[in-house]
Order: C-alpha cells, then structure tokens, then sequence
C-alpha cells in the first residue's frame, strides 16, 4: 500500500488528527469563553465563527496549499479550522448559559474577577464544551480524508485515494473500515474522559 504499511498509514493519520485538534480544542475554548463572556467580541466574532463553521472543509483546502506548500502544515491547519469553530460556539453558549448565582457565589466568597473564568465559568460549562469537543474530533475525522488527498501518504486518507486510482476496491474498503473502527475508538475514549471529568452529568 504506496509502500507503507496499514499501521503506519493510521498512525500517520492519527497523528494529524491529533495535532489539529489539540489547536483547534485549546483555541476553541479560548475563544468561545471570549465570545462567551465579552459582548463587544461576541459582536465581533461570533458571526466569523458561524461563517468559518459552515464552510465545507475542501473550500478552504487549496488556499492552504497555496499559503503553506504540501507538506504537513496545510493538513494540519485544516483539521484545526475543521475542530476550533465547534469547539468555540459550543464553549460561547456554555458560558452565556452559566448561572449568575454561581458568579455571585464566588464573589461573595473572595473570588476576583480575573479567577472567575477558569475557576467557576469554565467548570460550569465543562459539560457542553466536552460535547462540543466530540463533535470537533469526529469533524476533524471526517476530514482527514479530505486533508491527505495533497500529498497525504502516508495517512489513511492518502491510502485511500490511491486505492481509488488504481481501482484496488479490497484496500478502499479496508481503509473504510479502519477509519470507522479508529472513529469509534477515539469516540470511546472521549466518553471515557467526559464520565471522568464530568461525573455528574445526567444526574439529578
């Protein structure tokens, strides 16, 4: 398979997967508690997050080949663009849907202004933020694909697209496969992380 092996190929993948929203999840949070919690930058920014977000990633693909080359920056910065804008909406609601008693709480009880945002605001909104970085992850996911069609092997997307040119119908399936079992490994993985982080989601 273009020389590689399939461990390689997904390892490659993940790899990328990984990077991307690594930026895409930390910038996400930064940005949406901004929105979230500034009117004048919710004002500003809401709407280019909302138009980044309904943006098909294939749109914005060749104007990063065109400012990054080929190589792996162009992948990566297409998964973070692919990751940050769910990530920052789910965030911004989270935060504009926390409770002015719990702020009053801690105000009351010697809190200062600048702890509010990572002492209370952000546990508060844990919860949809998490959900809001499942769907980023499985974004970024389905765009691996979309990120490896330049120069993209290894990487399961590359192995692919290879696959298609030379009619090999057994690897497309295999690849098929593979980034759908990979998918649900990572999804567990994040359900595992929410149960541990957020353990009284679901309860009364």
């Amino acid at each position: 398979m273009s020389g590689y092996t399939l461990q390689e190929h997904l390892l490659t993948s993940l790899r990328r997967i990984l990077l991307g929203c690594l930026y895409g999840v930390t910038g996400g949070i930064a940005l949406g508690l901004l929105i979230g919690m500034v009117p004048t930058l919710r004002a500003l920014l809401g709407p280019l997050v909302t138009f980044v977000r309904t943006l098909p990633p294939l749109a914005y693909l060749s104007l990063l080949v065109i400012w990054f080359g080929i190589d792996e920056e162009p992948k990566i910065w297409l998964l973070l663009l692919a990751a940050l804008p769910p990530v920052a909406v789910a965030t911004a609601d989270a935060v504009r849907g926390v409770h002015e008693d719990y702020l009053n709480a801690a105000r009351s009880l010697g809190a200062r202004r600048h702890e509010l945002p990572l002492r209370v605001v952000l546990p508060s909104a844990l919860p949809e933020i998490i959900t809001g970085v499942r769907v980023a992850v499985g974004v970024a996911y389905t765009t691996v694909v979309a990120a490896e069609t330049v120069n993209g092997v290894p990487g399961i997307g590359g192995m692919v697209r290879d696959a298609q040119r030379y009619n090999q119908t057994d690897v497309v399936v295999l690849g098929i496969i593979v980034i759908g079992l990979s998918g649900l490994l990572i999804d567990f993985l994040l359900q595992t992380l929410d149960r541990r982080l957020v353990p009284w989601r679901g309860r009364t």
